[in-house]
C-alpha cells in the first residue's frame, strides 16, 4: 500500500469527540485549501458513524460554501434527522473558523431487492493495461510540464488515473465536453464496506469538474480560470471492494452563469453501474 493510501485511510478515521461530533484532520501538503472530495468523503464517514449497522449509504447531497483550510483540523457535527424501519437520515455540518464551510444530507438503507436495470458501460473504450497512469506520465512528461502541473504530479496520490484520452491537455482547442477516466486505488482497501463507500466518494470529486472546460479548451491548471466545486451528488448503487480499476465516464450537459454542470457514471471493469454523480463547478474567467 503507499504512502498516499495509508494517509488517506488515516484522515477518513476521525476522531470522536462527543455523541454526535467528531474531528477529522487534513494531510500537510502545502496547498492552499481542502481537497472538496476529503470533506465528502469525512462528512459521510460522520454520518456512518451514527447509523445503526446493517444500513449503507444510497445517496449524499453537499453543498460546499467556503474553502477548507487544511491548517486546522474539521469539526463535523451530525444531526439525526429520522431513523426508520428501513431508512435513515443524516445531516452533518463541517465546522472551521466557526462556520459552516460544508454541508451534507446522506440517506442509508438495508440491503432489499427489488426490480433492476442499468444503462450501459460506454463501448469502445480501452482497457486500463493500454492506458498510461498518471504516474507513468509524471516519469516521462513531468520535465515538460508547467510549474502548478509539476506541482500536482509530484505529490503522491492515493487514487491512481489513466485517462482514456489527454487531447484537452495538448490543445487550447475546444472538445466535446466528455470524459472516460480509469481509477483505482493505490493499494489494498479494507474489507469495509462503509469505508469503501468513503474512498469511492472522496475519489468521485478527483476529475468531475474538468469536464466542463473541454468545450472551451481549458484545464483546471488554466491561471485564467477559478474553478470550484459549488455541490456535489452522489448515488450508490452495488458496493463495490475497489480492488480493481473502475472506469469514470463523465460529460457536462451545461454550462452558463459562470457555472458548469457535470454527471458521471462509475463502471466496474465488467460493466456494473457502481455509482452516479452530478456536480455543478465555478467556472470564472479571470483573464
Amino acid at each position: 500500500m503507499s504512502d498516499a493510501m495509508k494517509e488517506l485511510l488515516s484522515i477518513l478515521d476521525l476522531e470522536p469527540l462527543e455523541h454526535n461530533l467528531f474531528r477529522g484532520r487534513s494531510p500537510q501538503v502545502g496547498w492552499q485549501r481542502v481537497f472538496g472530495g476529503q470533506v465528502i468523503g469525512q462528512a459521510l464517514v460522520a454520518a456512518q458513524r451514527t447509523v445503526e449497522e446493517g444500513r449503507f449509504v444510497h445517496s449524499l447531497h453537499g453543498y460546499f460554501m467556503r474553502p477548507g483550510d487544511p491548517s486546522i483540523p474539521i469539526i463535523y457535527r451530525v444531526e439525526r434527522l429520522r431513523d426508520g424501519s428501513s431508512f435513515s437520515t443524516r445531516q452533518v455540518v463541517a465546522i472551521q473558523h466557526g462556520k459552516a464551510i460544508f454541508t451534507l444530507s446522506a440517506s442509508f438503507q438495508i440491503d432489499e431487492p427489488g426490480l433492476e436495470h442499468q444503462i450501459p458501460m460506454p463501448l469502445h473504450v480501452p482497457m486500463p493495461e493500454k492506458l498510461l497512469s498518471i504516474r507513468d506520465m509524471k516519469e516521462q512528461y513531468l520535465e515538460m510540464a508547467p510549474k502548478v502541473v509539476r506541482k500536482y504530479l509530484e505529490r503522491e496520490q492515493p487514487i491512481d488515473m489513466k485517462p482514456v484520452s489527454l487531447s484537452h491537455y495538448l490543445t487550447k482547442d475546444p472538445l466535446p465536453p466528455e470524459q472516460n477516466v480509469w481509477v483505482r486505488a493505490c493499494g489494498e482497501v479494507p474489507d469495509d464496506r462503509a469505508l469503501q463507500a468513503a474512498i469511492l466518494a472522496y475519489l468521485s470529486d478527483m476529475t468531475l469538474l474538468d469536464t466542463s472546460l473541454h468545450a472551451h479548451g481549458r484545464v483546471v491548471f488554466d491561471p485564467g480560470i477559478q474553478v470550484a466545486s459549488l455541490d456535489h451528488s452522489m448515488w450508490f448503487h452495488h458496493p463495490c471492494k475497489l480492488n480493481d480499476w473502475l472506469l469514470y465516464s463523465q460529460d457536462s450537459p451545461m454550462a452558463t452563469g459562470a457555472r458548469g454542470f457535470n454527471r458521471g457514471s462509475i463502471f466496474t471493469r465488467d460493466g456494473v453501474l457502481i455509482a452516479s454523480t452530478a456536480q455543478e463547478g465555478l467556472i470564472r474567467v479571470r483573464d
